[in-house]
């Protein structure tokens, strides 16, 4: 133990200084791409830029990956599913008879997700694909059923997805927004755009929350998730 105001103190500054200096893009790269990707993913990236697609990142692939683990997930919902890259990463991440649920207003999307799925060897009964609105597939969901929400659409509704997902989640189930960072908008006061400002009234609600536990991680584009509490009744 060291007393306060001895010379120990005073050497430890730099080296917390250095712990707060923000992370080089070497580094963040290093860190995104630390979990490879198979050439099943790459190949869905392709279909993705065909389509006009944009993908989650690799990072947040392989945080959703971990999430869906770590819960022991059997039962997940996705608002976006694009051409099956995210889901994939939460179907590897999920139990072995886990669900994902995923919607997307474009079928065609999620018919190349379908194909991702399929050549990942994923069986057919484990993706459940729902063409709509978000807004209108989601209050048809099972109240409570589900271990994780995934959202990755209209950044406009993502305040509609946080209501949903807090009634679709089971205590300890947690909620995740992709694009939570939003090509380094959010963060900048000055952009008032209504895609910026949603998101960032989104952060601001759920670090507000009372029975949710936050975390922002600067993972590709930036990952909101949240933790729903147990709270006695």
């Amino acid at each position: 133990m060291f007393p306060i105001g001895s010379s120990h103190g005073a050497l430890s500054r730099p080296q917390e200084a250095a712990i707060t200096t923000p992370i080089k893009p070497t580094s963040w790269t290093y860190a995104e791409e630390f979990v490879v990707e198979d050439e099943i993913l790459t190949a869905a990236r392709a279909r993705a830029e065909e389509v006009g697609v944009v993908p989650i990142g690799s990072g947040v692939g392989a945080t959703l990956r971990f999430l869906a683990a770590v819960l022991d997930a059997r039962a997940v919902v996705e608002v976006g599913t694009g051409t099956g890259v995210s889901g994939l990463w939460l179907l590897r991440g999920m139990r072995p008879d886990g669900v994902l649920t995923t919607v997307d207003v474009e079928t065609e999307h999620q018919r190349l997700a379908k194909q991702t799925f399929t050549d990942a060897g994923v069986p057919a009964q484990r993706a459940r694909t729902i063409p709509g609105s978000a807004l209108e597939v989601l209050p048809r969901l099972t109240d409570g059923h589900y271990d994780l929400v995934f959202c990755d659409g209209d950044k406009r509704e993502y305040a509609d997805y946080l209501k949903e997902a807090m009634r679709l989640l089971r205590p300890g189930g947690v909620v995740a927004f992709d694009n939570a960072l939003w090509h380094d908008r959010v963060a900048d006061p000055a952009q008032r755009d209504e895609e910026t400002v949603a998101i960032r009234e989104l952060g601001r609600t759920i670090q507000e929350a009372e029975g949710l536990v936050p975390v922002l991680l600067p993972v590709g584009d930036g990952l909101l998730a949240a933790k729903k509490e147990w709270i006695p009744e």
